[in-house]
């Protein structure tokens, strides 16, 4: 790596800024990041450096769920499966790109061993066989476990593999926009904001790189109700600044969690069959049981608070036939409609809960796990005491208090797009991990930790073994234009030239309204009038930002651009959730469009739910790929246009050995693309 430092100019006078140069930049150090900078050395490139805001900091290393699921190809006894079978799992599901499928099932053996190698203490019998239990949209037993923090486990092995292999990692730095060579139009490095240990002051580092990998994680400061961990709040914003084309942004997953400590409430948390309760705002007065009117009986509504447990995701095709996701639509309507709280209750049995009434499936499990106990606190101590340790751990006793929950934000299938490589449509800028958007509208659960490991292998290789044209010269280096390199500095330091402005004006509230608005109508239920209102309002904030925001310090500096993030998200991601619901889309996945119309094909499923009357899927766009990009360069506007591609198929396979040898050994497979 080599260092530079110079003087540039901007709105508030002279700054120093340092440059550096390195072969790879990795954008951000949660699992996907780690593995690529892990196989990239693996692979022979050595000049790599990981920089992000900590390697504490991320989703991966500060999330999970009561048995956190790694979804991985069958590796068990009679076990019949295999690249392709896994890959119809993945592409089945609907809106992904079959050679993408494949690719992901293939490697999923060879990145699972890799985790398995390093440490990560994955189940197996005395035969050294890999066990699996099924999870959703799940055939087979492909799903394994290390308990509820596999994606932190994963992380520690990785962390130490990083350190064993001394690969330089800058933390305490975040990433305020990606750098491309206007004229050739390809990644050359970003630009972050340093902060001091001791101090507020900013600085800034500009790393330019002949390879960047964007691993940022997914939207996690856009929702108001959460299971993201505060920490992380993403920046999918800045590859949307610089043009890069994204895919399937209106899939995402929801489903209920806490939130005095944001987890999820699956598994066993609910398979025990807690007692579901409501409460007035100051959650203690006016207790009411509220699922029971929901089902047409006690042993139906005991049976889905069951079927929670691993299906988790809010789920609009669940919500028919008094399905499992009718416990999502309820707990909603309390906190929602009814402005109350709503938690889960481990101390007592829900109303008329009788053994005899719970549907043959429930029973069944239950008395194999010899969960037989009389009351959820009891049962969930026999199944799986360390769910009641980690809600210890966070100042929550299961055994002396309700747990606040609420329907909530936690992964995006969609994000930055990529080909068989990861690479984006932006050439050298490779997207990784959640920021990817590899998945459509269904996807097994935990196959998104899969996808990360997957990409950081395919990322390396490609970057090791491709056939490149030599990076920038010294005189193209000097030819990008001044103003290329300093754009962003300039346009950040107008913040602090506005006058001081009052209260409801700084980017704290901009913030809270970006998540509040975005949780009422772009999250798990959506309603296109509140979108096309939401939308004009984005748009003048946008246009207003630089003129009417102010920031005395650093650290505020550092919040009025992920707040700037926050709100160019919003405007990509409700566009495309307009532009879905325009072209005929309706209810799926994991979330409920509003039928304002309230055509003949509506279907309201419960008289509880008459004020939603639910917009049927449209199984055409199964087969379609929503596409959106920014043709504006400016960070005061952005001008996005959509358009919708047909699913690549998953590639027929049938190789010659000797022919795909030679094409191996002479590197030709890695310059091939979709």
């Amino acid at each position: 790596m080599q260092n530079d430092t110079i003087k540039v100019k901007t709105g508030s006078g002279e700054i120093e800024v340092v440059y550096k140069s390195v072969h790879t930049l990795i954008i951000g150090s949660g699992a996907a990041g780690l593995n690529a900078a892990v196989q990239l050395h693996t692979s022979g490139v050595e000049d790599i450096v990981i920089v992000s805001e900590g390697l504490k900091m991320g989703t991966s290393i500060n999330t999970g769920s009561d048995k956190q699921t790694y979804y991985k190809i069958g590796m068990y006894g009679e076990d019949n499966d295999s690249p392709i079978s896994l890959s119809k799992s993945f592409f089945n599901g609907g809106s992904m790109h079959g050679d993408l499928s494949l690719v992901e099932a293939t490697l999923s053996g060879r990145a699972f061993l890799n985790l398995v190698n390093l440490g990560v203490p994955f189940p197996r019998d005395q035969y050294g066989q890999f066990v699996g239990y099924k999870t959703d949209h799940d055939p087979l037993q492909r799903a394994t476990s290390v308990g509820p923090y596999t994606s932190k486990e994963m992380c520690l092995a990785l962390i130490r593999e990083v350190k064993r292999r001394k690969i330089t990692v800058h933390e305490k730095r975040v990433a305020v926009s990606l750098l491309t060579d206007g004229e050739k139009k390809r990644a050359i490095g970003a630009v972050f904001v340093k902060r001091k240990a001791e101090t507020e002051e900013e600085s800034f580092e500009v790393y330019f790189a002949e390879n960047t990998v964007f691993a940022v994680g997914g939207p996690g400061g856009l929702y108001s109700t959460s299971v993201y961990p505060k920490v992380h709040t993403g920046a999918i914003g800045l590859a949307m600044m610089e043009g890069a084309i994204a895919q399937s942004l209106p899939e995402s997953q929801y489903g209920m969690a806490s939130t005095k400590f944001r987890w999820n409430v699956s598994g066993t948390y609910m398979q025990v069959i807690p007692k579901f309760i409501s409460t007035a705002e100051d959650g203690v007065s006016d207790v009411q049981e509220f699922l029971r009117p929901h089902f047409n009986t006690a042993g139906e509504m005991n049976s889905n608070i069951f079927l929670k447990g691993y299906q988790w995701p809010f789920n609009a095709e669940r919500i028919a036939n008094h399905g499992s996701s009718l416990v999502d639509m309820a707990v909603h309507i309390e906190r929602i409609e009814r402005n109350r709280k709503v938690y889960i209750d481990f101390l007592q049995n829900p109303v008329e809960f009788e053994w005899e009434k719970l549907s043959s499936e429930a029973k069944e499990y239950l008395e194999k796990s010899g969960a037989i106990q009389p009351i959820p606190i009891d049962r969930l101590a026999h199944m799986n005491p360390k769910a009641i340790n980690l809600y210890k751990n966070h100042e929550i006793n299961l055994y002396m208090e309700p747990l606040e929950i609420g329907v909530c934000a936690q992964h995006c299938n969609g994000g930055v797009s990529g080909d068989i490589w990861w690479q984006t449509s932006i050439p050298r800028l490779f997207a990784i991990g959640e920021v990817n958007g590899s998945h459509g509208v269904h996807r097994p659960g935990g196959s998104a930790l899969n996808s990360g490991q997957v990409g950081g292998i395919r990322v390396a290789e490609k970057i090791a073994y491709g056939k490149w044209r030599g990076f920038l010269t010294a005189e193209e280096f000097s030819n990008i234009s001044y103003n290329q390199k300093t754009r962003l500095l300039s346009l950040l330091y107008k913040l602090t030239q506005n006058d001081e402005q009052s209260p409801e004006f700084n980017h704290v509230n901009l913030l809270e309204k970006i998540q509040s608005r975005m949780m009422k109508s772009g999250a798990y239920i959506r309603n296109l009038n509140d979108i096309n209102h939401i939308l004009n309002i984005s748009r003048k904030e946008l246009k207003n930002f630089f003129s009417t925001i102010h920031v005395n310090s650093g650290r505020e500096l550092l919040g009025a651009w992920k707040t700037l993030d926050a709100l160019i998200c919003q405007l990509t991601y409700l566009t495309s959730i307009q532009t879905y619901i325009m072209h005929g889309g309706g209810s799926r996945g994991s979330f409920l469009i509003i039928n304002e119309a309230d055509e003949q094909n509506s279907s309201i499923y419960q008289p509880k739910l008459k004020k939603y009357p639910i917009k049927p899927r449209n199984f055409d766009l199964d087969e379609k790929i929503l596409e959106i990009f920014n043709n504006s360069y400016a960070h005061e506007e952005i001008q996005l246009d959509s358009q919708w591609v047909t699913c690549r198929p998953i590639p027929k396979v049938n190789a010659w050995f000797e022919k795909t040898w030679t094409q191996y050994q002479d590197r030709e497979i890695f310059n091939k693309e979709n």
